[in-house]
């Protein structure tokens, strides 16, 4: 199927940052590099038990990657990033291993504010994050001040996130606005809608990539990726490199991307 791609054993094997190597370079289209990647970032658990770890180790090395794919696609010029970083669903798991959780992202938040102002990244964060402990919310909203006046990439962070209810929620304040009768409901478009998500002023994702080999996007960003184009890899998060990430983006800018049109209306239309 056209929407997936799964890489089996296929790396490309250069030793270092394949974004700094001049033949991964060489291939990869600066003008077509996609504005918005969204990442699922899965596999931490599995990567833990294939090793005899425990899960948290398994997340700490998930931690230190998603630093580090961060500061790739930073380098490389995407404007925004999205991390599924724990889902409404993630509440559910054990309570030792989400309290591990809580206390290696607000660890992450903290250590990585100076990485962030240096790399002029800006954050943000989606997702029901009332529900998360006061003390991340609190050094969440400190990041997020911090960071509010940087115009370079901007990093998202999806806490305590769900598609479906972003989109439930969104009918609510639209349905607000509309009793309030600050809009007609006869004025409600597809774009106005998008402006009532937690995405409201980004672009939708260009690129989907999800590690681990799971076909499935486990309730992300599901208005957001309509025509959005899947990656799925094999590969678990902690073993994903800029290799891996340098192939997806090489493998999305091979894509002929119609949003519904033919071929010929996309010639017709770039011609013009």
């Amino acid at each position: 199927m056209r929407y997936f791609t799964i890489r089996r054993r296929r790396y490309w094997r250069y030793k270092g940052s394949t974004l700094h190597h001049p033949i991964g370079m060489k291939k990869l289209d600066r003008d077509r590099l996609p504005r918005h990647i969204a990442i699922i970032m899965d596999g931490n658990g599995r990567w833990a038990k294939m090793r005899t770890l425990n899960r948290i180790q398994g997340h700490r090395k998930g931690v230190e990657k998603a630093k580090e794919i961060v500061n790739h696609c930073s380098e490389l010029g995407i404007e925004y990033l999205t991390l599924y970083a724990f889902s409404q669903e993630n509440w559910s798991r054990p309570k030792a291993e989400v309290n591990a959780l809580m206390g290696l992202l607000k660890n992450h938040l903290k250590s990585e504010l100076k990485m962030m102002t240096e790399n002029n990244i800006r954050f943000m964060s989606i997702g029901n994050i009332s529900q998360l402990p006061v003390s991340v919310q609190k050094i969440i909203s400190e990041v997020e001040e911090e960071t509010s006046s940087n115009s370079g990439m901007q990093l998202n962070l999806a806490l305590s996130y769900s598609g479906r209810l972003e989109i439930v929620e969104a009918v609510k304040k639209l349905a607000e606005d509309v009793m309030d009768k600050k809009i007609a409901i006869k004025d409600i478009t597809e774009d106005m809608f998008s402006g009532y998500l937690y995405t409201g002023d980004m672009p939708d994702p260009d690129l989907l990539i999800r590690t681990s080999g799971e076909m499935r996007i486990s309730n992300f960003l599901l208005w957001q990726a309509a025509y959005t184009e899947l990656y799925v890899t094999e590969t678990l998060w902690p073993d994903f490199t800029s290799t891996h990430l340098l192939e997806a983006i090489l493998d999305y800018q091979h894509r002929e991307r119609r949003f519904g049109l033919t071929a010929e209306q996309l010639r017709i239309r770039a011609a013009r």
